[in-house]
């Protein structure tokens, strides 16, 4: 049987099902921005604050989901999710205040942790063979791509024909319907005996004494500032400073008449090109040391992005930037995820990419809060964005000293 013929089996179908979901509702949030703030008059920073706070509560819940379905099984772990998700957003619905808001995102971002990649790629990656793993991985992360695809324009739909709050209720419904899909997810252990005879303690001590861990988590900082501030910032920030899409063009022939629509557009066009982004990387993986593929990943984003803000912002180059970016988008995420599983095995491997993932919320929390801060600040995003550059750079060169090589396993 050829190798990749036994990719595909339920826990990958079912993690590919919740991915897409949980990330469709969290990558509309941008979308929300100007309705929100226009409904109650708030300044940007406001909204900006909760989606900041809900992925801060996102990188700190991941290492306690990956450890809670460690303990008590994933299955439970991601019930457990689903239902603080749905609760979030529906708490949300009914919030006529910043405060509301950013209270009940902690809820939003602690339910993304028990329904996203923590958890669900600790799954897969133990139902994986070894030599499937990096493209398994990498697949469960297209489908968080393919949420993105789907879920700005689908709220974007939504928003032109009921308010935002039954959004926020229709997107609950469906967060709650992930459950009934987890009587199909059930993955072995699959860990060596050593790694089974190794405690929590033991595998984390070592991580925490390993300079490559430490580096690994340094470096995930800057993929989460620019995702976060991207997701967040971008539909307002082409709404409201990228030229006019001209009648009679190619945008304006396939129905993206307003500047509003591109930037919804272009959450979309970030998600279609990462899934061929993320599963190339995957193939990578499987092929090349992963640190130069991470290194070569944040410096391809670096250039990306310093060149997009330097030259005259067009409804091309946001076309294009969008379709660039999105290559490089998630692409991160197999090759950090499966350098994690390599480096200290997967007995607890939801606990220690959870432990990084942390370090990419917090990137996540200041790029949203950021964006939404200097704006308010200067009248645009530009600081923030060459911020973002920069930090970009700092990610490219520290994976370089990363020793890809496992180490032995602690004595019992």
């Amino acid at each position: 049987m050829p190798q990749y013929a036994r990719l595909f089996n339920p826990i990958l179908i079912v993690g590919c099902i919740i991915i897409t979901v949980s990330f469709a509702v969290r990558a509309s949030f941008g979308v929300f921005q100007i309705p929100i703030a226009d409904e109650f008059g708030w300044l940007r920073t406001e909204f900006s604050m909760a989606i900041a706070i809900q992925n801060l509560a996102w990188g700190i819940g991941q290492p306690i989901f990956g450890a809670i379905a460690e303990k008590i099984g994933d299955r439970r772990a991601i019930v457990i999710g689903a239902l603080t998700y749905a609760a979030g957003m529906v708490l949300s619905a009914w919030s006529v205040t910043p405060f509301e808001h950013q209270m009940y995102a902690w809820l939003v971002g602690f339910g993304i942790a028990g329904t996203g990649f923590g958890v669900v790629l600790a799954v897969v990656g133990r139902a994986s063979s070894n030599e499937n793993r990096s493209m398994s991985l990498a697949i469960v992360t297209a489908a968080g791509s393919f949420g993105q695809v789907l879920g700005a324009p689908t709220a974007e739909w939504l928003l032109s024909f009921m308010p935002w709050q039954q959004v926020f209720i229709v997107f609950a419904i469906a967060i709650l319907a992930l459950v009934l899909t987890l009587p199909f997810m059930r993955a072995p252990q699959a860990a060596t005996k050593a790694e089974l005879e190794e405690s929590m303690g033991q595998i984390l001590g070592k991580a925490f004494r390993d300079p490559s861990y430490t580096l690994i988590f340094l470096g995930f900082f800057s993929c989460g500032y620019q995702l976060g501030f991207i997701t967040a910032h971008f539909p307002a920030f082409v709404t409201e400073m990228c030229g006019p899409i001209q009648p009679g063009g190619v945008l304006h022939s396939i129905g993206i008449t307003s500047t509003s629509a591109l930037g919804a557009v272009a959450i979309s066009l970030i998600g279609l090109a990462n899934i061929v982004g993320t599963l190339l990387a995957g193939w990578a993986g499987n092929h090349f040391p992963k640190k130069y593929l991470l290194a070569g990943v944040y410096t391809a984003r670096t250039i990306a992005a310093a060149a997009f803000i330097i030259f005259p912002i067009t409804p091309i180059s946001v076309v294009v930037f969008s379709l660039v970016m999105g290559s490089l988008w998630l692409a991160t995420v197999p090759l950090t995820s499966g350098l994690v599983a390599h480096l200290y095995g997967l007995r607890y491997m939801g606990t220690l990419y959870g432990i990084i993932f942390f370090s990419h919320q917090v990137g996540s929390f200041l790029g949203v809060w950021l964006g939404g801060r200097m704006y308010d600040q200067y009248g645009d995003y530009t600081m923030v964005w060459w911020i973002g550059v920069a930090i970009g750079a700092f990610s490219a060169i520290v994976h370089l000293p990363i020793r890809e090589n496992r180490p032995a396993p602690v004595a019992a």
